[in-house]
């Protein structure tokens, strides 16, 4: 299995991989191998599943997608060439910041396996793991088409949105989660007409997916399907495809290029190819959150382990679940991310505490952003507290190194510059009539000279205060041995070197005032920092949110109109009650989102006191200020 890196962790495979398969007792499991490869995906990714009946050329067009002739088995037998759900992970054509996943299924129907089970399984997570959901068929949409595409009428039966779901929310709700679908008809011999008024593939759906009017069972087993997929998918699209080639070259499909088929179906696979590239949409969960390879990896997994348990697939509690995992996860990547940023931006000891701090400025909002971009669901911004502490603490260690490196520097400096001095003290060259001055001449000297080095750190003042402060008894012994001095001039002198070695003190307790004030504006900056992205990521989940009862409200209205255009006024009026809700929860988030987003600032605030003590007096009027801008 070849699997290239590049760069942006984006991914290119040059082969599919099982994604999952059935173990040796007929369950499902997920490859291991295939989640390390999503695991390695920080791009947001575009999911496109096929599915349909088993010999019915799913496999090509998943190929023509990623752009090769061979890749997904294609085979001209009928057997079925495709077991369980294999995934193809490519760079997006269109979309530079984003990795497409294609993700072929085992043929609905196969004869030889005969599980229905494990084909209703198959056709749920294929719903559930993509963004785009192509169902692929033979001929005509006609109502054995539809019959056959009875997995869509089973999805409640196999997957749940919550967990204390009521029915009368069932098709909104659904609507969130579920992907837009496509249905490519393959060796499409119609003229695309009704009653002699050319019509598009898209109208033919739409006018296949009419119900029909009546309360016999035979009219409700007609109506359920087509009342599925208008209930649980929008948007909706077709494409019609005519033989791409001679039944002797059918078997050989993988050998042929563009030149060897119809000019007629090369034209609809790009018109299809080029509508999957340009309209298939994110992968996204409850609320507009992306989704990336990694995160499509453990929605897999989560999944499938609920399968294999024997439940049901809740949507919601996989969104809880997975928030957990992803949350702690986030964090230890924005920690590692710091890490090695100041690992290697810094350059110990650093000549002020402000270098310092601006390296941890940058490497700190970088880090913060990778948090947000990668967390959800961070209920009381519990996960996000967690991080500033965590970066705090880190800072602080690393605060801790340059403090001991500035003195290890500025010791290693001074044992340096003042060993000719010290050579004299020890020879007692200082210990003769006119030897302190010559101490102190030899002792400023120096003094200077070790002022005027680079390299000393944060901590200059303060070593070379103590290391001048140990010299005061050597001082004094020699200024009381110099007979070259009167009484009152040695007094003097005394008076002289206390003057020295308190401005030595002001000078060290200065220097240390820079460096806290410098910390307690670098919490400040902390606070601000992640106070205005929380903001911006709320803002934006609102936004979300707001823009998903929108898609949803249209879908249903637009629903409602063609009942009420197709005569079905008692259906439109029950969905009234729907649309109706759907309004008000919309209004409710846009009537919450003040007082949601203050109180996430009252928690952040309150909270980080407890390890951000610098920012205390100024909370209130930064989160007022910031929360202003939005209000």
């Amino acid at each position: 299995m070849a699997v290239s890196i590049m760069t942006g962790q984006r991914v290119s495979m040059k082969e599919p991989v099982c994604l999952i398969e059935n173990d040796s007792h007929g369950k499902l499991r997920v490859v291991r191998s295939a989640l390390e490869i999503l695991d390695q995906i920080d791009q947001h990714v575009v999911v496109v599943s096929v599915v349909g009946l088993y010999r019915t050329g799913k496999s090509y067009l998943m190929n023509k997608l990623a752009g090769e002739r061979k890749g997904f088995a294609l085979g001209a037998t009928i057997q079925s060439k495709t077991k369980g759900i294999w995934m193809w992970c490519v760079p997006h054509p269109e979309k530079r910041d984003h990795t497409l996943v294609l993700l072929d299924t085992e043929g609905l129907g196969d004869v030889e396996k005969g599980d229905e089970k494990n084909d209703n399984w198959i056709f749920s997570l294929a719903v559930l793991l993509s963004s785009t959901l192509v169902y692929n068929s033979m001929g005509t949409i006609d109502n054995n088409a539809l019959e056959k595409l009875h997995y869509v009428t089973e999805l409640t039966e196999h997957i749940k949105v919550k967990s204390n779901q009521r029915d009368g929310e069932e098709s909104s709700e659904y609507l969130r989660y579920f992907p837009s679908f496509v249905w490519t008809v393959r060796d499409f011999t119609l003229t695309l007409e009704v009653d002699g008024r050319p019509i598009t593939a898209n109208e033919y759906l739409e006018n296949a997916l009419k119900l029909k009017t009546g309360q016999s069972a035979k009219v409700q087993q007609y109506n359920l399907p087509r009342s599925c997929l208008r209930n649980y998918f929008s948007p909706r699209w077709c494409f019609v495809f005519e033989r791409p080639a001679s039944g002797d070259k059918m078997r050989r499909m993988e050998e042929l290029t563009d030149a060897d088929l119809e000019p007629a179906f090369v034209e609809q696979a790009k018109e299809f190819c080029d509508h999957v590239f340009n309209e298939a949409k994110t992968k996204t969960l409850k609320q507009g959150l992306k989704v990336t390879g990694r995160l499509l990896g453990n929605l897999a997994e989560t999944y499938v382990s609920a399968i294999r348990s024997g439940q049901i697939p809740c949507l919601d509690n996989a969104v809880l679940a997975l928030s957990q995992i992803e949350n702690s996860s986030a964090i230890e990547r924005a920690r590692a991310h710091y890490q090695k940023g100041m690992a290697d931006w810094v350059a110990y000891p650093t000549e002020t505490q402000e270098e310092l701090s601006e390296v941890h400025a940058v490497m700190e909002k970088e880090a913060v952003a990778i948090f947000i971009n990668n967390s959800f669901k961070d209920e009381d911004q519990k996960y996000q507290l967690e991080l500033m502490k965590v970066l705090q603490e880190e800072y602080e260690k690393i605060c801790e190194r340059n403090y001991k490196e500035s003195q290890k520097s500025c010791e290693s400096k001074i044992e340096c510059i003042f060993a000719p001095l010290e050579e004299k003290i020890r020879d007692g060259s200082y210990m003769t009539p006119g030897g302190y001055k010559e101490y102190c001449n030899d002792l400023k000297l120096a003094t200077s000279e070790y002022r005027s080095e680079g390299g000393r750190g944060v901590k200059g003042e303060e070593v070379l205060k103590e290391y001048l402060g140990r010299k005061a008894s050597i001082g004094e012994a020699i200024l009381s041995a110099d007979q070259s001095l009167t009484e009152a001039e040695q007094r003097a002198e005394a008076e002289q070197a206390r003057r020295e070695a308190s401005e030595r003190e002001n000078r060290a307790m200065e220097e240390q005032l820079v460096v806290q004030e410098r910390l307690r504006a670098d919490q400040q900056r902390t606070y601000e920092e992640n106070v205005n992205q929380l903001m911006e990521r709320m803002e934006r989940d609102s936004r979300n949110a707001i823009a998903e009862h929108d898609r949803v409200l249209q879908a249903r209205l637009k629903e409602q109109s063609d009942l009420l255009q197709q005569g079905f006024d008692d259906k439109a009026s029950q969905m009234q009650r729907e649309i109706d809700a759907l309004k008000d929860a919309k209004a409710q988030e846009v009537e919450n989102r003040p007082s949601f987003i203050s109180k996430a600032l009252d928690t952040v605030g309150t909270a980080a006191t407890m390890f951000l003590p610098g920012i205390f007096p100024k909370i209130g009027g930064i989160a007022l200020k910031l929360f202003s801008k939005l209000f």
